[in-house]
């Protein structure tokens, strides 16, 4: 495995794992640290780069085959051994995942399968009663973020110009949609929907909080400390607040969505 440099993703996780988090049985583009958040027990997972990686489409940090059920096999592994204790790890996810893996072998293979066992596995340690925190520290784009981050009680993203979240980046959006990249751009200042930058996704209610740092690519021990009380509030608001997502509809952008919901319970 080789890194030209540390992404966002392997520094933070070293800056808040204190380790290196490669794990037998796991592709080295899954890095896992279990340690503590305060004094509770912990599990630190982050998908980086493996310029090694035996499918090519999946060499810069993407979420593919071994990626999707990595991640899975890694919540699962805290599901199972905690299944009986008094305390259930907290997991602290940290995103830098620029999209899904696109290719003919990821998409004969069943990448759909991969990244749904990812989420599934998210979202079951969630109702299982683990704290799941998603730290996004880089992109977090396509279905990359929905299949590691997205299944998160709550929310944290670094407020800095590489901290971006979409469906799909700026270049294939304006092919699908028929736009110059400028003008998709323009189109983003007075909708926030389609506008990539953390305060635009803010507004839309998903994110919990937004943090300033002095650096995100070298973090100093100030800026790990900062990083560490915002995730260590966030567990205490999971531990005292609703433990599922529909704080995310509160956002009065979010009107629609809720009166979508409405009718659907209306009908169903």
């Amino acid at each position: 495995m080789s890194l030209a440099q540390p992404s966002r993703g392997m520094t933070w996780f070293q800056a808040l794992s204190g380790q290196s988090g490669e794990t037998p049985g796991l592709p080295a583009s899954i890095r896992v640290a279990d340690g503590l958040l305060g004094d509770l027990p912990a599990r630190y997972l982050a998908l980086v780069p493996d310029a090694a990686n035996p499918f090519p489409r999946a060499r810069q940090g993407e979420a593919g085959l071994l990626e999707g059920w990595g991640l899975a096999r890694a919540v699962d592994e805290v599901i199972q051994a905690d299944a009986s204790a008094a305390a259930r790890r907290v997991l602290v996810v940290i995103v830098d995942v620029p999209s899904q893996a696109y290719g003919r072998r990821e998409e004969a293979l069943g990448i759909h399968q991969a990244l749904a066992a990812a989420v599934d596995s998210y979202a079951r340690a969630r109702l299982a009663g683990h704290p799941v925190i998603a730290l996004l520290v880089g992109k977090a784009m396509s279905g990359g973020f929905l299949a590691h981050g997205y299944q998160a009680n709550r929310m944290i993203a670094l407020r800095d110009p590489g901290v971006m979240v979409h469906a799909m980046g700026k270049e294939s959006a304006a092919r699908i949609t028929l736009r110059t990249v400028e003008a998709l751009e323009a189109l983003a200042v007075e909708n926030p929907p389609m506008a990539y930058d953390v305060d635009s996704y803010a507004a839309l209610g998903l994110l919990w909080k937004t943090l300033d740092v002095g650096n995100v690519l070298q973090p100093s021990e100030a800026d790990v400390a900062t990083v560490t009380a915002a995730l260590q509030q966030a567990l205490d608001d999971i531990y005292h607040g609703p433990r599922d997502l529909s704080g995310r509809l509160g956002s009065p952008l979010r009107a629609a969505s809720r009166k979508v919901r409405e009718r659907l319970r209306e009908q169903w």
